[in-house]
């Protein structure tokens, strides 16, 4: 019995997966694929993530589907709501039977002479080995580790007699009633944490090194709930997905461009949230300017609720020591503690951790070059879709699986059988992401990297890469497509203006 052949394999069952899946039944009907997941449920970090208040930090009128509206109530949703829309989306576009759970990509080998990579996979509930091949291999596991998340070591913590978790890794039974609670850190991850345990804990402290930028909005969509009275939802989804996309990219714009300006404004809006006594420029300025680093939202200001109910309260300073019965700061504050959470952030982990090999060669992805951040240099018929660090991630991947669609349509209607992206003749040494968060400065290494002119440059908007990517050709000076006669090596080929 011979290897099983698709014409693409999606490696992930996340929104990027289900999403590429998606679009393959609905633009290339006909087309074989399969979705490989090592784990055993469908959502990626949406089934991962079970701490208490897990949720969206982005609307979901963006990071839901393009072409499947987000049809509850909440603009910013629980892990577990967006858990059933993926899950939902997966069963109504036929796509939950092409999914093998519980196989872990090891390997992606390319071969030029059969135009196709050979998967290597392992089976996580058996330890069994599986190889498939494909034409197209799209990988859609995101960037981080699954099975760790970053952990510093803290001075004195073996001597903590209370418990430590770190959210990633919940334990189910971990009950937080009337306990003393130290959540450390001030991203996305904390300023969900802490209003969520002060509804049961006995006191919940945020223990932040440096502060970040926390921006209030409405847990509901206004234009949303204006809209669905009076318009089906095929037609007020886009109005309000574009309103969203708008309003961002102006922030994100106005930030790069006046960031004084937009940091005084988020400075007063947080001051104004602020309960007597707490500090703002202390606890909420952070050094950097807005969007260094992701900003933290907060749906209906829960977080500065917590703040005002005096069920929670904020530490800016850092860890001298852990105490048998909480953390010693460098200033000499004790803080009593039951319960730490160590929100300390995330491992990155390029392509899910598989190894490439095109031609024989290991690909070092630090030495490739991006093209329309998502192929690499000098490899044929491979995708990775990353989202936008200032944006919804599906808003990108959404570009991304649309146009794989478009170029596979390309090679068919040309008699291609590979797609190889080149690296710009001037070189390129930018890094892949330009956020200053210790979780993307430790990984930067082992990423692509990005040129400083279009198509090799990532540009972190959606305006001009909708332009670019939906509309755009599918032939440039950034790309080479071969023929089954001439199918060799990325070198060999020639730039194709078809």
């Amino acid at each position: 019995m011979g290897t099983e052949h698709v014409d693409v394999l999606v490696v992930g069952a996340g929104l990027s997966g289900i999403g590429a899946a998606c679009h393959l039944e609905v633009d290339r009907p006909g087309t074989t694929y399969a979705v490989l997941e090592s784990r055993a449920a469908v959502g990626g970090t949406w089934d991962l993530f079970r701490y208490p208040g897990v949720r969206s930090d982005s609307d979901m009128f963006t990071l839901g589907y393009s072409f499947r509206p987000w049809a509850e109530s909440k603009a910013i949703a629980d892990g577990p709501a967006i858990r059933r829309y993926i899950e939902e989306t997966a069963r109504e576009y036929g796509v939950t039977e092409r999914i093998r759970f519980h196989h872990r990509v090891l390997s992606a080998e390319w071969s030029s002479d059969d135009a196709r990579w050979t998967v290597t996979a392992e089976r996580t509930d058996t330890g069994a080995t599986v190889t498939l091949t494909c034409s197209w291999l799209s990988v859609c596991s995101g960037y981080y580790r699954y099975d760790e998340g970053y952990r510093p070591h803290f001075e004195g913590e073996e001597r903590f007699r209370g418990t430590l978790v770190h959210p990633q890794h919940w334990p189910e039974e971990l009950d937080v009633s009337g306990k003393r609670v130290v959540v450390i850190g001030s991203g996305a991850t904390a300023v969900t944490l802490v209003p969520t345990l002060a509804q049961q804990a006995a006191h919940v402290t945020m223990l932040q090194r440096t502060p970040s930028y926390v921006l209030s909005l409405p847990g509901r969509d206004p234009l949303a709930l204006a809209l669905r009275s009076r318009l089906p939802a095929r037609l007020a989804y886009p109005i309000v997905r574009w309103k969203n996309v708008l309003t961002s990219t102006a922030l994100y714009q106005l930030s790069r461009r006046r960031p004084a300006l937009v940091r005084a404004l988020v400075r007063r809006l947080t001051a104004k949230q602020l309960p007597a006594g707490v500090d703002v420029d202390t606890h909420f300025n952070p050094p950097y300017d807005p969007w260094d680093q992701r900003l933290c939202l907060v749906p209906d200001g829960d977080l500065f609720r917590s703040l005002r109910a005096g069920t929670a309260s904020i530490a800016t300073d850092r860890i001298r020591t852990f105490t048998e019965d909480g953390i010693e700061l460098a200033s000499g504050e004790h803080l009593a503690a039951d319960v730490v959470v160590t929100a300390t952030g995330l491992n990155l982990l390029p392509v899910g951790g598989m190894s490439i090999t095109v031609g024989g060669r290991p690909v070092d992805l630090s030495e490739t070059v991006s093209y329309k951040g998502m192929m690499i240099s000098g490899v044929p018929n491979f995708t990775m879709v990353i989202g936008y660090t200032n944006a919804s991630w599906t808003l990108k991947a959404d570009l991304v699986n649309r146009y794989v669609c478009r170029l596979l349509d390309h090679l068919d209607a040309h008699g291609y059988v590979s797609a190889t992206p080149v690296a710009p003749p001037e070189g390129a040494d930018a890094p892949f992401l330009d956020l200053s968060a210790g979780y993307v400065q430790r990984s930067l290494g082992g990423l692509p990297k990005q040129g400083a002119r279009t198509p090799w440059r990532l540009h972190q908007n959606y305006l001009r890469d909708v332009a670019l990517m939906r509309r755009g050709p599918l032939a440039d000076e950034g790309m080479t497509f071969q023929r089954p006669a001439a199918v060799a090596t990325a070198s060999d080929a020639q730039p194709s203006v078809a």
